[in-house]
């Protein structure tokens, strides 16, 4: 297949994306909103034009844990799912996280908590940038704006989970799971032979050319001190994707007084604000964190020097926030305004939201 211009959902893109990357293998479990990207594969049949494997399993827990199984022989698999259904999901993500496993996992927010509702929401931000599972473990956390985001970060999710052997997730909000917007779809890349995984992924289960001796993919460890070596070694690697990884769009910050902060659809609402702001005269930049995990910590602090003031912009009761508060310095006014229950805030409100909390102050 060629690069082709299509108009398709955020969700339906993903399913393209990963035929066209290559991947080995989909495990999944419908739930609201983001059943397209399972339906959608079902649909295409990858397995009679790829090989590439879909199946829908019996829960999310049995979906994750093959998964498991499938990373562990160096397969480029993923999942999706959305909030209650990445929260089953949590065991075995922890466990590719302690056996440094790479995998890629879309999670499609709906509210919470509990089974919420199926409108949008960002309340998983928590969940995925701190590790929701057990144990001291990073996801790999990229955050898209866009439909054409969606089919590019499921390339660069699994490149990155392959670089350093590390699950990755798609953190997207149901808007962008369930809007429409014209993207340009990759081509096709044939999927890896037996023996290139075997040469890229020596770590592997099958990794070693000698098969009467396999690797043991495990996270289990019962020796203190060879714990301890494990956890030292991905705090190493976390602190490399940290240095390498980190990703961030600004707009108009440079001549702005005040700054907003937000992630996927809300820093779309956001951008539109800023327009009405200026209408008013009132200068404001955005940055948006495209990596959620690695935070742009440092360019938040760049960007924020010198302003008046900062409104976190989020669908949650404020969350992302903590990492602003933490990147910029003490006296600067960091002021939080989301909306909650799959409620979208309109521009005018974000606006608002800005007089009210930050410049009347």
């Amino acid at each position: 297949m060629k690069e082709e211009v299509r108009l398709m959902k955020g969700n339906e893109a993903i399913a393209h994306a990963a035929i066209r990357y290559g991947c080995d293998g989909y495990f999944g479990y419908p739930i609201t909103p983001q059943s397209e990207v399972l339906e959608t594969l079902e649909e295409l049949m990858p397995w009679e034009t790829t090989g590439m494997v879909v199946l829908q399993a019996e829960s999310e827990v049995a979906a994750i844990n093959m998964i498991y199984g499938a990373a562990s022989t160096g397969k480029a698999v993923m999942t999706s799912s959305s909030s209650p259904g990445v929260s089953l999901k949590q065991e075995g993500i922890s466990y590719m996280a302690g056996a440094s496993l790479p995998a890629l996992v879309l999670n499609v927010m709906r509210g919470g908590p509990g089974l919420g509702t199926i409108q949008p929401s960002q309340a998983d931000y928590f969940q995925a940038t701190k590790g929701g599972g057990h144990g001291d473990y990073r996801l790999i956390v990229l955050a898209p704006s866009t439909v054409q985001e969606m089919v590019d970060f499921v390339g660069l999710g699994f490149d990155l989970a392959f670089k350093y052997r590390n699950p990755a997730m798609i953190l997207a909000d149901g808007i962008v799971g369930q809007m429409m917007e014209k993207v340009v779809l990759p081509e096709q890349r044939p999927r890896r032979t037996e023996d290139e995984i075997r040469e890229q992924c020596p770590w592997a289960a099958n990794g070693r050319k000698n098969l009467r001796k396999r690797n043991v993919i495990t996270s289990l460890e019962l020796e203190s001190s060879k714990m301890e070596e494990i956890n030292n070694m991905l705090q190493a690697r976390y602190s490399e994707i940290e240095k390498n990884e980190t990703r961030w769009e600004e707009i108009g910050v440079e001549n702005a007084d005040y700054l907003m902060v937000a992630f996927g659809s809300v820093a779309r609402i956001c951008d539109k604000a800023r327009e009405l702001a200026a209408e008013k005269g009132i200068k404001v930049g955005i940055i948006r964190p495209i990596t959620l995990w690695p935070f742009p910590t440092e360019a938040v602090a760049k960007v924020a020097m010198g302003k008046k003031g900062v409104l976190v912009v989020e669908l949650n009761a404020g969350q992302m926030i903590e990492d602003v508060r933490l990147s910029v310095h003490d006296s600067l006014p960091v002021e939080h305004f989301g909306r909650m229950g799959g409620i979208i805030p309109s521009p005018e409100e974000v606006v608002n939201a800005l007089v009210e909390k930050i410049i009347k102050k």
